[in-house]
């Protein structure tokens, strides 16, 4: 008896084991997070909490005047936070799995997760980085346009000065860097944190052993989420409400396509 408990213990204390997957395992997610979504759509309970944020931060940016210049740096930067809204969708998805019923009522069951506690303190870590990227971004404005004469017009300004393309380029280029540490140590330790909680420290120590054994098929799915995210924004932000969930289950079914 002694020697089934050492081995129950052990088998919740030690670091999950990883498979190596294939680009493969990329679509097949994607094809079941679809299938997910289908079943349990939950693009209102989006587009009800999508556009308030998006208004409200609008709304603050313009009452600040001279703060509009982080309106595209806000906007992009949701998708570091992402991994947070996500977490209801995970829930569906697991329940699906199961064989259990699902719907968008059980997004909220995320808050009786025994690793609730974990979870707050990753996403309280997923906050501090999107505010150091509004840092970022501010610092990048401010020794690129900031000293441009203020009347002129943002079209200008951007494509036609150097300092405008500079801000461009190495805007995104520091956006990118953020927004790939944000994938390596969330895309996998979300979920795992909602599947078995053994702490906020092996969960992200979990996710980047999984980038580091597949860093293509990895670097691979943060393309697609990048360009789904930009298709999704293009027509008012409105495709996000079925790109937002549809990334949401297809990231945990990738989670459990590589982790054992």
């Amino acid at each position: 008896m002694d020697e089934v408990l050492r081995t129950a213990a052990h088998a919740k204390t030690a670091s999950p084991e990883l498979r190596r997957i294939g680009t493969a395992a990329l679509w097949t997610a994607l094809r079941r997070g679809w299938s997910d979504f289908l079943q349990a759509p939950t693009q209102l309970f989006f587009l009800c909490v999508l556009y308030p944020a998006i208004g409200l931060v609008a709304a603050t940016l313009a009452a600040g005047g001279d703060a509009m210049h982080l309106f595209y740096p806000m906007a992009a930067g949701f998708a570091l936070v992402g991994p947070v809204a996500a977490l209801g969708l995970y829930e569906i998805s697991r329940r699906r799995e199961r064989g259990q019923e699902a719907s968008w009522r059980n997004v909220f069951d995320v808050l009786r997760s025994p690793a609730i506690g974990s979870i707050l303190a990753l996403g309280l870590l997923l906050v501090g980085v999107f505010l150091l990227w509004l840092w970022a971004a501010d610092a990048i404005f401010a020794a690129t346009l900031g000293h441009l004469p203020p009347g002129m017009p943002v079209q200008e300004a951007l494509f036609g000065t150097p300092e405008g393309w500079r801000m461009i380029w190495l805007g995104n280029l520091v956006g990118f860097c953020f927004a790939a540490a944000v994938l390596v140590l969330t895309a996998i330790s979300f979920p795992m944190l909602l599947d078995r909680d053994g702490g906020v420290a092996e969960a992200v120590a979990t996710s980047a052993r999984a980038f580091a054994m597949n860093p293509l098929p990895m670097a691979g799915w943060g393309l697609i989420v990048a360009v789904l995210l930009l298709l999704g924004s293009l027509p008012l932000f409105i495709g996000l409400a079925v790109v937002l969930p549809v990334l949401g289950h297809a990231t945990w079914h990738l989670y459990r396509a590589v982790v054992v």
